[in-house]
């Protein structure tokens, strides 16, 4: 008989995947006491949960398909999660332009006036009408329009957002395995044994008390392989969104309604861009080769035409993104009335498995703390939920700022304006982007370097070998998409062949990896 080699890892859960909703599991487990393992076969947020609308949003439309209860819990979850990522997650006022053709005006005011009451609301503003050709919004917009509505919602950082999971949960006790993926699982007794495998071909195995399966557009396919329990019928959704050169220079952002009664969102950007998208069509392939294809161009840019005075076309376009929504099937013939809705399958058929599917990123906490409420009792921890009052890493930024009531809604300024008097010699607009992306975590990136030739060498305009250290060493990041395009945007901003200089340059460094 050949004796097992390969590393072991003993653990009460192992989540498989590393998206929103993975690391939102794994950090509430690992703050109620459980050890945890998560594997991601990619990066971070690789995926679907990089490819958001960056919106911690209730789901104004999702009023008109009835879904007042997914409102509410989305509603409620905004606040909490305004609370949690001031660095990262922003109050956000969109405006809705309404011509004749549209959904009546009245029918917006009823929708708009119950989307400010689903749920208390202590931080954002409340809706109103307002007459476009007087408003800062109004000025890019075609001359047709003179009768808008505002409302508030949230913008996120989604990669980030998923990272600081990651890095609380690590924090806490949990092992992060990136690039790392699981080959199979099978219940063997009282325990789950998976088989690992991350870049470099090495095996692990992992024994786990229960199993979670959040792997997203690929949570069906892994149900399978594991041989547990029925797979429900899910159906594949592609998102995509176009960027811009900036549509407009204000701090507003739209949601436009279109003739098919789609809406889309037109978002300031990157300072220098505007973000448009989404849209919604029924996906089959793999979800790692998603790509944009012509006709969703073609449609966002026609979009964005009935409404703005610019004219966009294919050839605007400076960056794109797509992603695979997992969708719960209801049998809806238009992929956007789809239920953004989440569901929670707990097979008990020996060592516990939780499948996740459905779901959208304003939910994830929430999610992740119903997943440990079905888990806690097959695994014996009494510990309740505690995420609702917590903050991410690098958002206890303190007091200070604007306040509505007795919360403290624009901590942020006053963080950065500590930041700028702590750090004045750094360059004002590197300071500014790294607080932003990282809060109170740039004492941490900062330490020892007291000095901007402490921040070593400048490998690409505002990226320095201080940040690419810390994001490697805490942040799990291994490649130059990693850094450009998830931990940070640098990519839209800089020349084609960065990403080609800052591998080159990765190849050659040995440094240590996070946790």
């Amino acid at each position: 008989m050949t004796q097992n080699t390969h590393p072991v890892l003993q653990c009460d859960l192992l989540v498989v995947g590393g998206g929103i909703n993975g690391v939102g599991i794994a950090r509430d487990a690992a703050g109620r006491g459980l050890s945890v393992v998560l594997c991601e076969q990619d990066d971070l947020a690789a995926h679907t949960s990089s490819a958001s609308s960056k919106l911690i949003h209730g789901g104004l439309r999702y009023l008109e398909h009835g879904e007042f209860g997914l409102v509410r819990k989305a509603l409620r979850e905004r606040e909490v999660l305004l609370r949690s990522a001031p660095h990262i997650i922003q109050p956000l006022r969109f405006v809705l332009p309404h011509s004749a053709g549209q959904r009546p005006a009245w029918l917006m005011r009823a929708g708009l006036f119950l989307y400010d009451r689903l749920a208390r609301r202590e931080i954002l503003p409340g809706s109103d009408g307002i007459a476009l050709r007087a408003h800062p919004a109004g000025a890019p917009l075609k001359p047709e329009f003179t009768l808008g509505f505002e409302y508030s919602d949230g913008w996120v950082d989604d990669a980030r957002l998923v990272v600081l999971n990651a890095l609380d949960a690590a924090q806490k006790g949990a092992r992060i395995l990136v690039r790392t993926r699981c080959l199979s699982a099978r219940r063997e007794g009282q325990y789950w044994l998976a088989e690992l495998q991350d870049g470099e071909g090495a095996a692990l195995q992992v024994h786990a008390r229960a199993m979670v399966n959040a792997a997203g557009p690929w949570a069906a396919q892994f149900l399978q392989r594991t041989g547990a329990g029925a797979t429900p019928a899910l159906r594949l959704v592609k998102g995509s969104h176009i960027v811009v050169r900036g549509l407009f220079d204000h701090r507003f952002a739209y949601i436009f309604q279109h003739p098919d009664r789609r809406i889309v969102f037109a978002i300031p950007f990157q300072q220098d861009f505007t973000l448009i998208g989404t849209t919604d069509v029924t996906y089959q392939g793999d979800p790692a080769a998603v790509a944009i294809d012509e006709d969703e161009i073609a449609y966002l840019c026609e979009l964005a035409n009935r409404y703005f005075r610019r004219p966009l076309t294919a050839s605007d376009v400076v960056w794109s993104y797509s992603g695979v929504r997992p969708l719960v099937e209801d049998e809806a013939d238009d992929p956007s009335a789809i239920t953004r809705d989440y569901r929670l399958d707990l097979d008990r058929q020996g060592p516990p498995l939780l499948s996740v599917f459905g779901g959208k990123i304003t939910t994830y906490r929430k999610l992740a703390e119903e997943a440990l409420d079905l888990l806690a009792k097959p695994l014996g921890c009494n510990a309740g939920g505690w995420t609702a009052g917590a903050v991410l890493p690098g958002g206890d930024l303190g007091a200070g700022g604007a306040v509505a009531g007795h919360v403290h809604v624009d901590r942020f300024e006053h963080f950065l304006d500590c930041a700028r008097m702590r750090y004045a010699h750094l360059p004002a607009p590197l300071l500014a982007r790294w607080a932003r992306s990282y809060g109170t975590l740039i004492h941490t990136l900062l330490a020892g370097r007291d000095t901007e030739q402490d921040l070593g060498e400048q490998l690409l305009p505002g990226l320095y070998e201080a940040e690419i250290d810390y994001l490697v060493r805490h942040e799990w990041a291994m490649t130059a998409r990693d850094i450009l395009w998830r931990r940070t945007k640098l990519g839209l901003h800089l020349p084609q062949d960065a990403e080609q200089r800052l591998d080159a340059w990765l190849g050659m460094r040995q440094t240590p990896a996070a946790h």
